[in-house]
């Protein structure tokens, strides 16, 4: 019996190419979020000032808005594995250049700004063709437990990378977290270089002037009215819930009287919350109606937040933020299985980059307003107010567009 629940759930591991990508994927993101987690820190080590959070945050996270709808039609129209190869390998690059400074002394508040520009436009190019690749890696039958199964390996960097961080960060400096990052994205560009992929017959051609062919992903997006609520709390989730994980290293400090370890820890606790959801949607599939559960994640995740801001004691916020996590990414796998689930492929990466644009480029939003509220008045206060805008979303969409629960 037991045997059988783990192959239902890892069903996309004997796809030979989804075993390359998914453990390439391990290793890197670790390396991902140990940059993350010491990055914030250092920033706030360097100026103590929320707002700074926040700009750090905005910086890496607007050139979504520039050039996201424009990188999915790119994945569209070129090979995503070798798009994934360019983006992965500047990342790379990105990684030892803010090691190198930060080894060197001089690492200065604007320079990480500066590179979290920069490593924002890679990313941009990078999470339509990464959201887009895994068609390409199983069958449409498998793409639900694929999807989840990718998402979990990202949630599972959220746990290891953040506790590493905070450990190698006391223990030997942010620089050597920056050149483990810079370390693993050998991984995945060896998992890409490897991979066997068949020639695929060419999609039907854009039609019309670059401009059409962007508003084309936007239209197909928004005509659906299940698949416009989905991106309403999409858009949400990102500016009033993820956003707030900008706040992390100032809450670990301010509030809580930590250090760099407990910033770690609570990031790790939302990473594991992130994976249980991973896993729980890989395990049920096709087994349940994805809307239902959708719809319960929406709504816990205002409500943990709310009992996040209103009591400071370590054990409750880990086990809160175990809980965001796990809502999070209901909301977030599910947003994505579901719009994959009816895109035609030719649409594929612009409609995923509206997917991305509205999650990726909500986060900076959030990071910049919450690090700003934090700033004026509290961390506690500004968790508290956007917790409660969360939940008017959720209940709000619950009581305008109650079919939502039934969608499949």
């Amino acid at each position: 019996m037991l045997e059988h629940k783990l192959s239902q759930t890892f069903s996309s591991l004997q796809h030979p190419n989804f075993r390359l990508w998914f453990g390439g994927q391990i290793v890197s993101l670790i390396g991902t979020w140990m940059q993350a987690t010491a990055q914030g820190y250092l920033v706030y080590e360097l100026t103590a000032s929320p707002m700074m959070l926040g700009i750090v945050g905005f910086a890496n996270g607007i050139p979504v808005w520039l050039f996201s709808l424009f990188a999915g039609t790119v994945a569209d129209h070129i090979s995503r594995r070798k798009m994934l190869l360019i983006t992965q390998g500047s990342m790379m690059v990105l990684a030892f250049i803010l090691a190198v400074l930060t080894f060197s002394g001089t690492v200065r508040a604007w320079h990480i700004i500066l590179l979290a520009l920069l490593l924002g436009t890679a990313n941009a190019f990078d999470a339509p063709g990464r959201q887009s690749f895994v068609v390409d890696l199983v069958p449409k039958q498998e793409l639900t437990n694929a999807i989840a199964l990718n998402s979990s390996v990202f949630n599972l960097g959220t746990i290891i990378g953040p506790a590493a961080a905070g450990l190698v960060y006391a223990w030997l400096g942010p620089g050597w977290c920056f050149t483990i990052n810079g370390l693993s994205f050998i991984a995945v560009l060896l998992a890409l270089a490897l991979m066997k992929i068949a020639a695929k017959p060419p999609l039907r051609p854009a039609q019309g002037s670059l401009a059409h062919t962007l508003t084309e992903g936007v239209r197909y997006s928004f005509k659906d009215a299940n698949i416009r609520v989905l991106l309403v709390m999409l858009t949400a989730s990102a500016v009033f819930g993820f956003g707030l994980l900008a706040l992390m290293p100032a809450w670990a400090t301010g509030v809580l009287g930590g250090d760099v370890r407990t910033n770690g820890l609570l990031l790790s606790a939302r990473g594991l919350g992130s994976l249980s959801a991973a896993l729980m949607i890989a395990y049920l599939g096709a087994r349940i109606i994805r809307g239902r559960l959708w719809s319960i994640g929406s709504l816990v995740m205002p409500v943990s937040l709310l009992l996040f801001a209103l009591f400071r004691l370590l054990p409750v916020s880990l086990l809160m933020l175990v809980l965001m996590g796990w809502s999070l990414m209901t909301v977030v796998n599910l947003t994505n299985a579901l719009i994959q689930t009816h895109v035609p492929d030719e649409l594929r990466g612009r409609v995923m980059s509206v997917y991305i644009l509205l999650f990726q480029g909500g986060f900076p939003i959030g990071s910049l307003v919450a690090g700003w509220l934090a700033g004026l008045t509290s961390e506690a206060l500004a968790v508290f107010v956007f917790a409660s805008v969360l939940l008017a979303v959720s209940i709000a969409i619950q009581l305008r567009q109650p079919s939502i629960r039934q969608y499949n």
